[in-house]
């Protein structure tokens, strides 16, 4: 048999109200039109991996069972494969076209403690690199669904007791040299040092009309699910939920694709929440064909985020350009940086709207990205060989942060970065029991110097440099018992050419005498509502 033909059964209920005279009298009048098996225009097939010799006891690898019953599927024109309650252990297993994976409440799917249950694929330059849990490649009309789970099974992937140390990026340049982010004790932290592992858990490559609905991810040993090269992706109420002192446990990582959609989501690991990127070289591997197209039409809403990177990462190392990204209703907590937009490459990023945002950031000791920004915009190269592209059309509205560290908008000479509008910013900045260790510092890492990876900076509330039409209004600014003297300025501005700054509620650090609300340098084409005493001109 195919599988199972289930007949789903239709209510319909009609409701009369009455309300006489603006009484509280009402009617209710219910007709039971019957049960009317929807088979009589549509049947769904339905293929139940235990039906196939899947076992759930938690220990039988059941790679072989699951993937015969998505093979049958898929053969006879598509269906759901379900996952009933238990905990199913299993490889790597391939998700095919026009199949429904459906889990069940109660279910599990786990990842095996064992790497030689993972397919294996070779990178140039890489040693020999495991899939994880699942993988689709080119599929269309493709679905993981239901309110189980795919976990997995990090406590095996790790060693929990041993901090990982500092990479991509030396210490002499920070303020505290050898100490910087130094742990006394413990694994502080994190991040804990990876064993060898799976790589992303779940694998959508080059597919179409994909939809991830519902499920709980948990306990990734790296990325959690990656959609790569995809078109038309919806996810809707997943939970993913890492530990938050493992390294590379991105929550949801969208390379090089469009028309996604993700909405109601609750996220929380050890690397960035929701990662945008792009591939920024030619490669063709299993599952990874980048023809290095723009990504674009990507909104995201109503998702609750936390990160030891950022909540919110556009752009990477390696990137072709990125345009029409929304994103609003967000709370980002805990987290090293609350939204990043990062331009390091020949692509550009462009029509970026952002707004109704909460975000409490800090600073964190060990290897994590970020040093406690809110909001971080930078365009500096990764390579030396390319033009570099432009940070352009940016707007953040209705923006509500707690940090201990300010706003940075960071241009270069050769990537200014434009037309920029911050609107409605409540910024309180707060002192840190890490200032001494991690404080005074601008981390730019995934740039080509080694200088200006991670080094030592004095930090304004906000501070941008090589912006052309940066706007900002209506800022609101407080310090919260600040101690550290390398907090200087309100707003300080550096290399600017039509700079507005209108209806600014704040004033420099206290106790730093030679703070300013407003200090600007090199520039032209200034316009304020400010009085001149609140504003350095140099």
């Amino acid at each position: 048999m195919p599988g199972h033909k289930i007949h789903i059964f239709q209510l319909q209920i009609i409701m009369i109200f009455k309300n006489e005279q603006m009484t509280s009298k009402m009617y209710m009048l219910i007709f039971l039109t019957g049960f009317l098996p929807v088979n009589l225009t549509s049947q769904v097939t339905v293929y139940n991996i235990v039906d196939n010799g899947a076992v759930s006891d938690g220990k039988t690898i059941n790679t072989f069972a699951i993937q015969s019953a998505i093979d049958k599927c898929s053969e006879n024109g598509g269906g759901t494969v379900y996952v009933p309650a238990g905990v199913f252990m299993t490889g790597t297993i391939i998700l095919k076209s026009n199949v429904n994976l459906l889990l069940g409440s109660g279910s599990t799917l786990r990842g095996s403690a064992d790497l030689k249950d993972y397919k294996t694929f070779k990178r140039p330059g890489f040693d020999t690199c495991h899939y994880g849990v699942i993988f689709a490649y080119m599929a269309k009309n493709v679905s993981i669904t239901g309110f189980g789970s795919i976990d997995g099974n990090e406590e095996v992937f790790f060693n929990w007791n041993l901090a990982k140390k500092i990479e991509w990026g030396r210490t002499q340049y920070t303020r505290q040299k050898d100490n910087f982010r130094k742990v006394t004790q413990g694994i502080g932290d994190g991040p804990v040092t990876p064993l060898l592992r799976p790589r992303q858990m779940i694998i959508f490559s080059a597919c179409k009309n994909v939809l991830v609905e519902n499920v709980m991810l948990a306990k990734s040993p790296f990325w959690t699910i990656h959609f790569a090269d995809c078109d038309g992706v919806t996810v809707k109420g997943v939970k993913i939920w890492n530990s938050l002192e493992t390294p590379n446990s991105d929550g949801m990582d969208i390379t090089s694709c469009t028309n996604v959609n993700v909405s109601d989501c609750d996220i929380r690991g050890g690397d960035d929440a929701i990662a945008i990127t792009g591939y920024g070289y030619h490669y063709e591997l299993p599952g990874f064909i980048n023809k290095r197209h723009p990504s674009g039409n990507i909104n995201i809403t109503n998702c609750n985020l936390q990160s030891r990177s950022s909540g919110i990462r556009i752009g990477s190392e390696d990137q072709n350009t990125f345009r029409n990204i929304n994103i609003s209703n967000i709370n980002i907590t805990n987290s090293n940086r609350g939204i990043g937009i990062f331009l390091r490459d020949s692509g550009s990023i462009e029509n970026v709207n952002i707004s109704q945002v909460n975000i409490e950031t800090r600073l964190h000791t060990g290897d994590w990205w970020g040093n406690g920004e809110p909001i971080h915009i930078s365009a500096i190269r990764s390579k030396p060989d390319i033009t570099i592209g432009r940070i352009k059309h940016v707007t953040i509205r209705d923006i509500t942060c707690k940090s201990e560290n300010g706003i940075l908008v960071y241009g270069t000479d050769e990537s200014i970065i434009e037309d920029v509008r911050l609107e409605n910013i409540d910024l309180v900045i707060a002192d840190s029991k890490l200032n001494d260790v991690a404080g005074g510092n601008i981390d730019l890492r995934g740039c080509l110097s080694m200088e200006q990876s991670i080094f030592a900076h004095d930090i304004p509330a906000l501070y941008a440099r090589y912006v052309k039409d940066l706007a900002v209004i209506d800022f609101s600014l407080k310090w919260e018992e600040i101690r550290a003297p390398y907090f200087t300025n309100g707003i300080e501005v550096e290399n600017y050419s039509g700079l507005e700054i209108v209806n600014f509620a704040g004033t420099g650090a206290p106790g730093n005498s030679s703070a300013f609300p407003v200090s600007l340098m090199n520039g032209s084409g200034f316009h304020t509502n400010l009085d001149n005493k609140s504003v350095k001109i140099k």
